[in-house]
């Protein structure tokens, strides 16, 4: 009897939540699933530019992880889209793992298409999902999941400079789910 060879794909991804850790992943998966997404970024100079894009999350790593993938423009598009102002243009994943000893989910966002390489602690406040997190540069970042329902999200990206007070709305997307 031959045994087959698993490949990348099938260890990487899995069917569900880790049954051990299932209650506190359910924070971030409600959104497994594939998404459309409506972007608009914010320039320093008052102008907005808007996108379409997609979002694709899935369970991975034995069910102990989500991973996402996010991309400006669609996956179709991205041979004839012109460049995304202020944004650029994503092809990046996310990597989101439940941290018990912290009560919070280390979040690890790589997109080399960008490359923007970010790190975040994420938690529940109240109904959305806030992470936050600091940039080489000392400056920090908040991405946050707000109006979260079962078929719909609004995910906003900000930054604050590490001397700055204010907090600049840098990105926003509005999400769909897409329907099977």
């Amino acid at each position: 009897m031959t045994i087959a060879k698993p490949d990348f794909r099938t260890v990487l991804h899995a069917e569900g939540p880790d049954p051990a850790r299932a209650e506190a992943l359910k924070l971030y998966g409600r959104f497994v699933g594939s998404w459309d997404a409506k972007i608009t970024a914010h320039g320093t100079d008052g102008v907005s530019h808007q996108a379409t894009g997609e979002i694709h999350f899935g369970w991975v790593l034995q069910g102990r992880a989500i991973q996402d993938i996010w991309m400006i423009p669609r996956l179709a598009e991205r041979t004839t889209a012109p460049a995304f102002p202020i944004a650029g243009h994503w092809y990046g994943t996310t990597l989101r793992i439940y941290d018990p000893t912290i009560e919070a989910w280390r979040i690890y966002w790589i997109d080399p298409a960008t490359n923007s390489f970010r790190q975040q602690i994420g938690r529940a406040h109240g109904a959305d999902i806030v992470q936050e997190g600091t940039t080489e540069s000392g400056a920090h970042t908040r991405w946050s999941f707000t109006k979260i329902t079962p078929d719909s999200f609004h995910w906003l990206g900000e930054n604050k400079p590490a001397a700055g007070a204010d907090w600049r709305l840098v990105t926003e997307v509005r999400a769909q789910r897409q329907q099977s």
